[in-house]
């Protein structure tokens, strides 16, 4: 009998070791894809069905004047010298939108690192963590958000004509990403880490 207990311990004891390593191969594979991932992140002034509206009127300005940083020739090495040079001109574009349809709102363009939950894009999971993203906040910036993955190009329908996430990420994480977070338990996790952390940290 006890040495049937010794067992069950014994398997228990390496099922435990074995999930823990997983997480952590997990967490380590998340966090190579956040420092290669590139986001585009366009905030609302609210939820009303206006400032929803106004939102998608000015991603797709955006898109449209600013398609020469969107067309995947800006990655996540060359962003900061790249975009920051274009976002007074991103800044009087979403400013042009606002005011031609009747609004007042100030608006923000920056690019910053900020802190984003799991998501998926298309048929693209991101884990949850601190991504470098071009931000565009409209007014009070307290609505639901749109975004999309500038680098690799998947904020356009012409991106497919551009580098592939295959050919940014390495196998171990085009497999994550490619991975239902609703099948995943690992994204959760991963996802309750990363919250605490920034947490902590802000």
């Amino acid at each position: 009998m006890k040495f049937r207990r010794k067992i069950e311990i014994s398997v228990s004891l390496a099922l435990v070791i074995t999930v823990i390593f997983s997480i952590v191969s997990f967490a380590k594979t998340s966090e190579r894809i956040r420092d290669d991932v590139l986001r585009l992140h366009v905030i609302a002034n609210s939820d009303s069905r206006e400032d929803q509206q106004l939102k998608l009127k000015v991603r797709d300005a955006v898109l449209t004047g600013g398609a020469e940083i969107f067309d995947g020739s800006v990655d996540i090495d060359n962003a900061v010298k790249k975009i920051t040079p274009d976002i007074p001109k991103l800044q009087k574009i979403a400013e042009s939108v606002i005011k031609a349809n009747g609004f007042d709102y100030s608006v923000k363009v920056m690019l910053s690192r900020e802190y984003f939950n799991t998501r998926t894009y298309d048929t693209v999971t991101l884990p949850a963590g601190k991504y470098l993203a071009l931000r565009i906040v409209i007014g009070a910036g307290e609505g639901h958000n749109w975004w999309c993955v500038m680098f690799p190009a998947m904020c356009l329908p012409a991106a497919d004509k551009h580098r592939k996430i295959d050919s940014v990420l390495d196998s171990n994480e085009v497999k994550l990403v490619e991975k239902n977070p609703k099948y995943e338990v690992r994204f959760k996790v991963v996802e309750l880490y990363e919250e605490l952390k920034n947490k902590i940290h802000c």
